[in-house]
């Protein structure tokens, strides 16, 4: 699948192939990852959306920060090229959380970062809580720590505008619990990528959508979309993050809102804050300079 949409979208074959990649195996299943920059450097273990999506959601977007970090483009458990029979009981965001840092093992990381997008910065939260310590620094993009931040996107789909993207976004969503097929999944990314940029009618989300094209999990977006997107509620438990901690957020996120982010930062001793004003859930791509300047001085202070 990977290697027909190369040829399709010639681009992401300069991006990718050129790059290392590895299978980690982390005990009951292997996992997938596209591992850039050098040796010597820190790795940062890069979690991405979904859930469902693959390592390509970040396309080369941040391959500017391997001035720093050795990058390790995850795909999640049973998602992407990572091994697809992995049990169905372990597709959890309990698990996803203890697969980074078998990760981390797997590549012989004492010391590494995690860096976890959209759903990935549920998993990033989850493990900087259930593993107090074991990452030397996290940051959690555009994510929630809980999920009633997520109870009022229905009542902003309903002022969305315009109003024929206003009904792509409603249909698409609503085909999310019967999608079955890569590219039907596909079809269900290209139709909400609008709702996730500050600006519907952004210029850049076709070139986005050209740049990110990946290998789609049918079964695990099915599986979540019916059972809240992995029901995160970490945030009673915040105070036991103990890692230095960046949280991220767009101005204009209808997913999850700034609220949200600045909810996490408060709870995290010690959280560094940053909202990109022009940004909606896509701030690596909306503000890309501002997000990678603002990344990289974080993470050059936390691993120093």
């Amino acid at each position: 699948m990977v290697r027909e949409l190369h040829v399709k979208y010639p681009e992401v074959a300069r991006h990718t192939s050129p790059m290392p990649t590895q299978f980690l195996s982390i005990g009951d299943t292997r996992l997938f990852a596209d591992v850039r920059g050098p040796e010597h450097l820190p790795p940062l273990i890069v979690l991405h959306g979904g859930p469902g999506l693959d390592h390509h959601e970040f396309a080369d977007y941040l391959d500017p920060l391997t001035d720093t970090v050795r990058l390790v483009l995850l795909d999640m458990r049973a998602q992407g090229e990572s091994d697809r029979d992995a049990p169905e009981d372990t597709w959890t965001l309990g698990q996803m959380a203890a697969d980074v840092g078998a990760v981390a093992r797997a590549l012989g990381a004492d010391r590494y970062a995690v860096f976890g997008h959209s759903y990935g910065a549920f998993v990033a939260l989850q493990q900087a809580i259930s593993e107090p310590g074991a990452a030397a620094a996290s940051i959690v993009s555009c994510g929630v720590p809980s999920s009633r931040y997520l109870d009022d996107i229905p009542a902003k789909l309903e002022t969305f505008l315009p109003l024929h993207l206003r009904e792509q976004v409603r249909a698409s969503w609503a085909s999310e619990q019967h999608v079955t097929t890569e590219a039907d999944f596909a079809r269900i990314m290209d139709e909400q990528l609008p709702w996730h940029f500050g600006n519907p009618e952004d210029p850049r989300i076709a070139e986005y959508a050209r740049r990110s094209v990946g290998r789609y999990a049918p079964d695990v977006l099915r599986r979540f979309s019916a059972a809240g997107y992995g029901g995160i509620e970490v945030q009673a438990a915040l105070g036991q993050v103990t890692s230095p901690t960046l949280v991220l957020a767009g101005r204009h996120d209808r997913t999850c809102p700034p609220e949200a982010s600045q909810a996490t930062a408060a709870g995290v001793a010690g959280a560094s804050l940053h909202v990109f004003e022009a940004s909606g859930h896509m701030p690596f791509v909306e503000q890309q300079e501002e997000f990678l300047e603002v990344v990289r001085s974080f993470l050059r202070s936390a691993l120093r």
